[in-house]
C-alpha cells in the first residue's frame, strides 16, 4: 500500500535505534533461489482445498482478526491430532479443531454475540492466551460488522473491489478498525496495516492466484511487520540494533507500543523486505514481498539455539 511505504520510509530515513545492512542483503539474496518460494500457509496444520468458496473467506477472516500477540511464558499452544502448535500455527489449528467438533466458529451470526465460554473453550491450550479479552471483543465487532454490512458473508467485501488489491486494504481498514494498524512518529502518521496486508495475501494464497485470488496491485502489498520478521532479519544480519535497544531484547524487556524503537523496528522491517525483493528481482522476475515474508517467517519456525530473540510489545496490532 502506497500509505504504508510513503510512511514507514519516513521513519527509515530518520532512524536513529533501527538501521538496515543493505551489504547483508546482497549476501542473502545470493542464496536465494525460486526453490524457496513457498507460502506460509502450505505449512499450516489444515488442508484448505478440503473448505468450500465461503468457509475459505470465513476462516481466514476469523484467523486474522485474532492472530497477533502469542507471545509468553509458558507459550500458549493447543493440541491437535496428537501434535502441539503454538502462535499462528496454533490460531489455525484451535480454529480447525472448532470446525471438527462442529462448533459454528465461521458463523457470523454466532460470533457477533460469541459467548466468553465458548471462545474460551476454542481456544483452550495449555494456559490462557494473551489478550484473551481483546480477542474476544475484536471477533464479535469484527462479526458484527460483518452481519450489518455483508450479509455476514466476507466473500461479499472482497467482490466490492473488483480484484484490486490495493482497494481490497483498503476496504477492510475502513470497515473493521481492529485492522487499521498505524502509530505515529516524529508528529506524523505511520501505517503498517499488518494484519490487513496479511488478509489480503491470505486471499491469494488459498485460491491460488485464481478465482478470488487473482488481483492486480498485489505488488504493492509489503511485508507484515510482527515480531517473527524482525528477529528473522536480526539474526541473519541484516536489522542492526543499538546497542541499548539489543540490550533491552535480548534481556525480554518489554518495548512499549508506538515508542520509537518500536515503530523503528516495524518500519525498517518493512523496507528490508522492499529492498531483497527488489535485489532478487534481478534473478526472479516475478518475486513479490509477499514470497518473501513468508520464506522469513517461515525460517523463524525452524528454532536455533544461536537465535537472537524477538521483542515483545503487548499489541492487538501483531
Amino acid at each position: 500500500m502506497d500509505t504504508v511505504l510513503s510512511t514507514t520510509k519516513f521513519v527509515v530515513d530518520n532512524s536513529r535505534q533501527v538501521k538496515i545492512k543493505k551489504e547483508e542483503i546482497k549476501d542473502f539474496c545470493e542464496n536465494f533461489s525460486e526453490s524457496h518460494i513457498n507460502y506460509w500457509l502450505n505449512e499450516a496444520p489444515l488442508d484448505f482445498r478440503k473448505l468450500n468458496g465461503k468457509e475459505r473467506f470465513g476462516l481466514i477472516l476469523v484467523f486474522n482478526a485474532l492472530s497477533f500477540s502469542y507471545w509468553g511464558k509458558p507459550k500458549w499452544a493447543v493440541e491437535y491430532k496428537g501434535e502441539n502448535f503454538d502462535g499462528s500455527f496454533g490460531m489455525i489449528a484451535a480454529i480447525a479443531r472448532a470446525i471438527e467438533n462442529k462448533k459454528p466458529i465461521l458463523n457470523f451470526n454466532y460470533l457477533k454475540k460469541i459467548s466468553e465460554k465458548d471462545f474460551d473453550e476454542i481456544l483452550k491450550g495449555n494456559v490462557k492466551i494473551p489478550l484473551f479479552s481483546e480477542r474476544l471483543n475484536i471477533l464479535r465487532e469484527t462479526g458484527s460488522i460483518l452481519v450489518r454490512d455483508f450479509e455476514g458473508d466476507f466473500s461479499k467485501l472482497v467482490k466490492k473491489t473488483n480484484g484490486d488489491a490495493l482497494k481490497l486494504l483498503e476496504l477492510i481498514t475502513k470497515s473493521f478498525p481492529s485492522f487499521n494498524d498505524f502509530s505515529s512518529y516524529k508528529g506524523k502518521i505511520i501505517y503498517f496495516q499488518k494484519r490487513a496486508q496479511l488478509l489480503v495475501s491470505d486471499i491469494y494464497q488459498i485460491f491460488n492466484g485464481e478465482s478470488y485470488g487473482r488481483m492486480k496491485n498485489l505488488d504493492k502489498i509489503t511485508a507484515s511487520a510482527d515480531y517473527k520478521l524482525p528477529m528473522v532479519l536480526r539474526n541473519l544480519g541484516i536489522l542492526e540494533y543499538a546497542k541499548d535497544l539489543e540490550n533491552e531484547i535480548d534481556k525480554g524487556i518489554e518495548i512499549l507500543k508506538d515508542s520509537e524503537e518500536e515503530v523503528e523496528i516495524r518500519a525498517n522491517t518493512i523496507w528490508a523486505v522492499e529492498f531483497i525483493k527488489e535485489e532478487l528481482k534481478k534473478k526472479i522476475k516475478k518475486i513479490n514481498s509477499i514470497h518473501v515474508n513468508d520464506h522469513l517467517w517461515l525460517l523463524g519456525q525452524i528454532k536455533s539455539s544461536k537465535d537472537k530473540p524477538y521483542h515483545l510489545t503487548r499489541t492487538t496490532a501483531y
